[in-house]
Protein backbone atom coordinates (compact mmCIF):
# COMPACT_ATOMS: atom_id res chain seq x y z
CA UNK A 1 0.00 0.00 0.00
CA UNK A 2 1.51 3.59 -1.08
CA UNK A 3 0.18 6.51 1.05
CA UNK A 4 0.66 10.03 -0.01
CA UNK A 5 1.99 11.88 2.69
CA UNK A 6 0.06 15.72 2.57
CA UNK A 7 2.10 17.66 0.46
CA UNK A 8 1.94 15.66 -2.55
CA UNK A 9 -2.09 15.48 -1.71
CA UNK A 10 -1.93 19.08 -2.13
CA UNK A 11 -0.29 19.19 -4.87
CA UNK A 12 -1.98 16.66 -7.10
CA UNK A 13 -4.93 18.82 -5.72
CA UNK A 14 -4.05 22.04 -6.79
CA UNK A 15 -3.41 20.74 -10.41
CA UNK A 16 -7.54 20.59 -10.71
CA UNK A 17 -8.51 24.14 -11.96
CA UNK A 18 -12.38 24.19 -12.06
CA UNK A 19 -13.28 27.35 -13.83
CA UNK A 20 -16.62 26.22 -15.64
CA UNK A 21 -19.72 24.23 -15.07
CA UNK A 22 -19.58 21.19 -16.73
CA UNK A 23 -22.58 19.43 -18.89
CA UNK A 24 -23.11 16.89 -16.32
CA UNK A 25 -22.62 19.67 -13.32
CA UNK A 26 -25.77 21.67 -15.17
CA UNK A 27 -27.78 18.54 -15.22
CA UNK A 28 -27.46 18.08 -11.81
CA UNK A 29 -28.59 21.69 -11.05
CA UNK A 30 -31.45 21.36 -12.83
CA UNK A 31 -32.47 17.97 -11.55
CA UNK A 32 -32.42 19.46 -8.04
CA UNK A 33 -35.49 20.86 -9.27
CA UNK A 34 -34.71 23.72 -6.37
CA UNK A 35 -38.27 26.12 -5.92
CA UNK A 36 -37.61 29.59 -5.83
CA UNK A 37 -35.16 31.66 -5.13
CA UNK A 38 -31.40 30.09 -5.46
CA UNK A 39 -27.78 31.56 -3.78
CA UNK A 40 -24.90 31.12 -5.90
CA UNK A 41 -21.99 30.16 -3.02
CA UNK A 42 -18.54 31.03 -5.20
CA UNK A 43 -14.79 30.57 -3.91
CA UNK A 44 -12.52 32.74 -5.97
CA UNK A 45 -8.53 32.57 -6.72
CA UNK A 46 -6.95 35.27 -8.67
CA UNK A 47 -3.82 34.69 -10.92
CA UNK A 48 -0.98 37.05 -10.59
CA UNK A 49 -1.41 38.60 -13.36
CA UNK A 50 -4.41 37.98 -15.67
CA UNK A 51 -4.52 36.24 -18.84
CA UNK A 52 -6.62 37.53 -21.76
CA UNK A 53 -4.80 34.71 -24.24
CA UNK A 54 -8.21 33.39 -25.23
CA UNK A 55 -9.85 36.92 -25.30
CA UNK A 56 -7.97 39.20 -26.88
CA UNK A 57 -10.27 41.57 -27.87
CA UNK A 58 -11.34 42.03 -24.11
CA UNK A 59 -7.60 42.94 -22.94
CA UNK A 60 -6.61 46.36 -21.42
CA UNK A 61 -3.35 47.49 -23.15
CA UNK A 62 -1.24 46.82 -19.79
CA UNK A 63 -1.15 43.94 -18.02
CA UNK A 64 -3.24 44.11 -15.09
CA UNK A 65 -3.74 41.58 -11.94
CA UNK A 66 -5.99 39.19 -11.96
CA UNK A 67 -8.23 41.17 -9.21
CA UNK A 68 -8.31 43.97 -11.31
CA UNK A 69 -9.88 41.99 -14.49
CA UNK A 70 -12.70 40.74 -11.91
CA UNK A 71 -13.49 43.74 -11.08
CA UNK A 72 -13.84 44.50 -14.91
CA UNK A 73 -16.09 41.18 -15.06
CA UNK A 74 -17.96 42.49 -11.91
CA UNK A 75 -18.97 45.91 -13.37
CA UNK A 76 -19.93 44.05 -16.65
CA UNK A 77 -21.83 41.37 -15.15
CA UNK A 78 -24.03 43.62 -12.67
CA UNK A 79 -26.54 45.22 -14.97
CA UNK A 80 -26.80 41.98 -16.63
CA UNK A 81 -27.50 40.21 -13.37
CA UNK A 82 -29.89 42.63 -12.00
CA UNK A 83 -31.87 42.87 -15.39
CA UNK A 84 -32.42 38.98 -15.04
CA UNK A 85 -34.00 39.34 -11.44
CA UNK A 86 -30.80 38.53 -9.36
CA UNK A 87 -28.35 40.18 -7.78
CA UNK A 88 -24.74 40.49 -5.87
CA UNK A 89 -25.81 40.12 -2.03
CA UNK A 90 -22.13 40.04 -0.34
CA UNK A 91 -18.23 40.28 -1.33
CA UNK A 92 -15.85 39.45 1.29
CA UNK A 93 -12.29 39.07 0.50
CA UNK A 94 -10.81 35.98 1.94
CA UNK A 95 -7.76 34.17 3.16
CA UNK A 96 -6.93 31.34 5.11
CA UNK A 97 -9.15 28.85 6.64
CA UNK A 98 -10.27 29.08 9.98
CA UNK A 99 -11.38 25.17 9.33
CA UNK A 100 -9.81 24.04 6.58
CA UNK A 101 -6.60 22.79 4.86
CA UNK A 102 -3.67 25.21 5.40
CA UNK A 103 -2.48 25.18 2.00
CA UNK A 104 -5.63 26.38 0.66
CA UNK A 105 -7.22 29.74 0.27
CA UNK A 106 -9.55 31.71 -1.73
CA UNK A 107 -8.92 35.03 -2.73
CA UNK A 108 -12.46 36.55 -2.84
CA UNK A 109 -16.29 34.55 -1.72
CA UNK A 110 -19.13 35.91 -3.54
CA UNK A 111 -22.88 35.58 -2.66
CA UNK A 112 -25.38 35.93 -5.46
CA UNK A 113 -29.02 35.87 -5.42
CA UNK A 114 -31.39 34.73 -7.99
CA UNK A 115 -34.83 34.28 -8.09
CA UNK A 116 -35.02 30.76 -9.52
CA UNK A 117 -32.39 28.07 -11.29
CA UNK A 118 -34.74 29.34 -14.96
CA UNK A 119 -33.68 32.75 -14.16
CA UNK A 120 -30.22 31.76 -13.18
CA UNK A 121 -29.90 30.03 -16.22
CA UNK A 122 -31.50 32.55 -18.59
CA UNK A 123 -28.58 35.09 -17.56
CA UNK A 124 -26.03 32.92 -17.58
CA UNK A 125 -26.80 32.18 -21.63
CA UNK A 126 -27.52 35.88 -22.29
CA UNK A 127 -25.12 36.63 -25.25
CA UNK A 128 -24.95 40.83 -23.13
CA UNK A 129 -23.66 38.88 -20.09
CA UNK A 130 -21.29 36.57 -22.14
CA UNK A 131 -19.64 39.05 -24.23
CA UNK A 132 -17.61 40.39 -20.62
CA UNK A 133 -17.51 36.54 -19.77
CA UNK A 134 -13.60 36.51 -20.90
CA UNK A 135 -12.80 38.60 -17.80
CA UNK A 136 -13.87 36.15 -15.53
CA UNK A 137 -12.12 33.43 -17.47
CA UNK A 138 -8.77 35.97 -17.55
CA UNK A 139 -9.28 37.00 -13.95
CA UNK A 140 -9.28 33.36 -12.44
CA UNK A 141 -6.73 30.61 -11.66
CA UNK A 142 -9.21 28.70 -9.63
CA UNK A 143 -13.22 28.73 -8.48
CA UNK A 144 -15.49 26.63 -6.81
CA UNK A 145 -19.80 27.69 -7.18
CA UNK A 146 -22.16 25.98 -4.75
CA UNK A 147 -25.44 26.42 -6.23
CA UNK A 148 -27.56 26.66 -2.23
CA UNK A 149 -31.55 26.78 -1.25
CA UNK A 150 -32.73 28.74 1.37
CA UNK A 151 -34.00 27.39 4.34
CA UNK A 152 -36.08 28.77 6.86
CA UNK A 153 -35.18 29.18 10.12
CA UNK A 154 -36.75 27.80 13.24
Amino acid sequence: MIIADDSTARSAVSRVRYLEPTQDSGRALVMRRIPGEVVMLNLLRYREVADYSTCPELAPGTPISGAAAFQRYIEHTLPFLRESGGDLLFLGAGGPFLIGPKAEHWDLAMLVRQNSVDSFLAFASNTGYLAGLGHRTAALEDSRLLPLRPMVLP
